[in-house]
């Protein structure tokens, strides 16, 4: 692993957490009336905390690309609604059937699963109004980001690498087959956060930069979803605040299918020093380089 300060990468995931929890807290009040039970089950899943580092990527690209924050923060609270969304649906029983989640039981332990259903379906069609009335940035600038967070999101992105998982559990996948489930499930929100950050900076979606972060995205989406695997297999319920070894169970192959604990890693700190040497002649890229490091050696 290449040394880094962890320090500075908790440091920016703080600071984005920080500002992108308040904005979130006035997307969604709590509700009154009939419905107040909607409300609360979108706020309980959408604010129980959790990394935030797809909100992270977003502001910290805006800010390496000397955007305003202002600009990029109604998109980073778009990705972190299209993420409580995809988590809330994950856990269903249909789906993954969780019970845990960040030390919590899941959406529909508490509130029910068609509660928990309209809850996230709430969370996904309002993020893409968030996104479209983003008051800072122009109209074509809130339309390309609409169509880049629908394209991560949707049959071509997340949803069919979702799809793909589900029939991952009944099929022994090729580690190909492997790669591309996961360019979609978790790289594809995570290259689009990058896109919208780049955005909000005034760069669009075929600007050199944007290109190069999108690689660097990649890469870092992969090395998530590896470190995923890992832990599944190494950690605790407890540091996870989720039941380990529950992808062994359901028959899913993942990394761990392919690799030892410890080979998996040295694939993920391959792609982490790649995505580093993609973005590390963009100045003022220190940050993100740190995030890149620190999303390799996280241990939750």
């Amino acid at each position: 692993m290449i040394e880094y300060n962890k320090e500075l990468a908790q440091e920016v995931i703080a600071k984005a957490k920080d500002a992108v929890e308040r904005e979130l807290e006035k997307i969604y009040p709590e509700g009154e009336g009939n419905t107040a039970n909607l409300y609360e089950a979108i706020r309980y899943s959408l604010l129980s905390g959790g990394k935030r580092i797809r909100a992270t990527l977003v502001l910290e690209t805006c800010r390496m690309l000397g955007g305003q924050i202002e600009a990029a923060l109604p998109f980073a609270c778009a990705v972190e609604m299209v993420h409580a969304y995809s988590l809330i649906h994950d856990d269903l029983p249909c789906m993954d059937d969780d019970d845990m989640r960040r030390g919590k039981p899941t959406n529909h332990k508490v509130y029910g699963e068609a509660t928990a259903i309209l809850a996230g379906d709430g969370l996904l069609t309002d993020a893409f109004s968030v996104s479209a009335m983003n008051p800072y940035v122009s109209g074509d600038c809130a339309a390309t980001a609409v169509a880049i967070l629908s394209g991560a999101a949707g049959s071509f992105g997340m949803v069919k690498g979702q799809a793909a998982d589900l029939y991952g559990e009944s099929h022994e996948l090729t580690e190909g087959e492997l790669v591309e489930l996961h360019m979609g499930k978790t790289g594809a929100m995570i290259c689009a956060s990058v896109q919208l950050g780049c955005l909000a900076a005034g760069y669009l979606p075929n600007d050199e930069v944007t290109e190069k972060l999108t690689i660097f995205a990649r890469n870092i989406g992969l090395v998530f979803q590896i470190v995923d695997d890992v832990l599944d297999v190494t950690s605790t319920s407890e540091m996870l605040g989720k039941k380990v070894g529950s992808d062994k169970n359901k028959n899913k192959t993942t990394f761990t299918s392919f690799f030892s604990p410890e080979s998996a890693m040295d694939y993920a700190q391959g792609l982490t020093g790649e995505a580093i040497d993609v973005i590390s002649s963009i100045d003022n890229s220190e940050k993100m380089i740190a995030l890149a490091l620190y999303l390799c050696d996280r241990k939750n």
